[in-house]
């Protein structure tokens, strides 16, 4: 039974939700992108697949337009799979469990896919609406944005004839992005070699935390679980004798991590009385960002045989000195973050830990100056660090027609302007921008909160006006 058929734009919400019963995490694109597919194919249009499941459908301009130039519609399938601490979904395989309350849809338990499941929706509602008044329409569906843009990068752009380009894959109505940092994802290795060790096992856990986007939110002083794990366990190794078996935390690089736990051998005591007073510190820096904090400790299996004295002394280290969070804010646009990197997933097999940030930066400089700074730290303890996903930022383009235009219905639409900003998070445009010459770009979206967080939401009211905006917009193309 279908939850959002009462909504409206109908046609939006009903994509949205036939999208979110088919799991579309980053590497698990390929039933949405084949859905995608069959989609085009049903209708008559252009369709073109590639091996990294992006998808271009192309529909001809509806009577009148024929002489416009195509503009291009582009969202990623791809999402962020986070889920609280209770959820038992799995996420792989299993479709959201959708949810409506007021002016918000939600998912419960998981994040929603909002971002940016809402684009791949209003492109599709676009593409299956014959009534519409458009230019020849390129509507572009891109894999793997969440991981390093991963689908745009691998995206053959000579397809594409369109010079005009609306993202749909901003948060905020009303704020039109027009400029976004680069960014990288940096994997280290710290290797480890294991002994036997006396002791009680036990499983530390960090939980609690709020997360975000690590561009979006990383300056609101939300606490990494990642981060304070590291504190704890300096502290625990402060206090006696300890030996890790295991450390885990996070599901994407780009979410800062909600819940992260560490599997230890070592004194029961000494364990829970250093975990006690880290807890309670926790929860006075960050009472206001973060008041859900706990920190606790039970007995448990391990999962790995000790790591030796060494092993454990280089992950806390790694943990501890590893930077992260804001490094540097802009000079030249008041409030905004120039450079950042977060501690997003932390895993540990057999002979590694390893640790995997999302670096961004409005100057290429400074984010090759913080991989830099990862891969010396890495390499101190022994380690090493490769780099993917590694794409540029997008400039803001003094003279642009279409932000004109769009500004103008926007202002007849809302009776005000629309904020022109900039931000410190991955956009495709940037790579767009370098596949195609001379083009024209600009994201917008409806209002999200919390996205990459179990607490996501997407608000209906506005993703109905921002469908507005975007038909009004399309029909003045001519």
């Amino acid at each position: 039974m279908s939850v959002l058929d009462q909504l409206e734009p109908k046609g939006v919400f009903s994509f949205f939700e036939q999208l979110c019963s088919i799991p579309h995490g980053s590497k698990n694109t390929k039933t949405a992108s084949d859905w995608i597919v069959s989609f085009a194919k049903e209708r008559g249009l252009w369709c073109r697949q590639d091996d990294a499941n992006n998808v271009v459908v192309k529909k001809t301009a509806s009577p009148g337009y024929e002489s416009a130039a195509p503009v291009i519609l582009q969202g990623h399938i791809d999402m962020v799979c986070e889920k609280a601490a209770n959820c038992k979904k799995d996420m792989k395989t299993e479709g959201l469990d959708l949810a409506v309350d007021g002016d918000v849809v939600f998912a419960r338990g998981t994040t929603l896919g909002g971002d940016d499941g809402i684009a791949a929706a209003m492109m599709l509602a676009v593409l299956d609406d014959d009534k519409l008044e458009h230019p020849p329409i390129e509507a572009v569906f891109t894999a793997d944005e969440e991981i390093g843009l991963l689908g745009a990068a691998a995206l053959d752009a000579s397809v594409l004839e369109g010079r005009r380009l609306i993202n749909i894959d901003s948060e905020n109505e009303g704020i039109f992005t027009v400029s976004c940092a680069g960014g990288a994802r940096a994997n280290c290795r710290i290797p480890v070699k294991r002994e036997l060790f006396a002791g009680t096992a036990l499983r530390v856990t960090v939980d609690g935390l709020r997360g975000g986007h690590s561009g979006v939110e990383i300056d609101k002083g939300r606490a990494n679980s990642n981060k304070l794990l590291g504190r704890v366990l300096y502290a625990v190794n402060s206090r006696c004798d300890v030996r890790i078996c295991s450390v885990r935390g996070g599901m994407a690089d780009n979410a800062i991590p909600v819940k992260s736990e560490a599997v230890l051998v070592g004194d029961g005591n000494a364990v829970r009385a250093a975990a006690k007073e880290l807890c309670e510190q926790f929860k006075v820096e960050y009472r206001a960002t973060d008041p859900d904090i706990t920190v606790h400790v039970e007995p448990c299996e391990i999962d790995y045989a000790p790591m030796n004295k060494k092993g454990t002394e280089d992950t806390i280290c790694f943990l501890l000195c590893c930077a992260n969070g804001i490094f540097e804010m802009s000079a030249d646009i008041k409030g905004l973050v120039q450079t950042s990197l977060n501690l997003g997933v932390l895993n540990t097999e057999d002979k590694y830990v390893k640790a995997s940030f999302s670096v961004r930066s409005s100057i290429d400089s400074q984010k090759q100056m913080l991989l830099s700074s990862l891969r010396c730290l890495t390499e101190r303890l022994g380690g090493d660090m490769g780099v993917t996903g590694d794409y540029p930022g997008w400039a803001y383009r003094a003279e642009s027609p279409l932000r004109d235009l769009m500004a103008k219905v926007f202002t007849e639409q809302y009776g005000h302007e629309p904020k022109i900003e900039a931000i410190h998070a991955g956009l495709e445009c940037g790579l767009f921008a370098g596949k195609l010459a001379e083009l024209d770009c600009i994201s917008i979206g409806p209002d999200m909160e919390d996205i990459h967080t179990p607490s996501e939401k997407l608000h209906i009211a506005s993703t109905r006006r921002t469908w507005e905006l975007v038909k009004e917009t399309l029909r003045r193309m001519k």
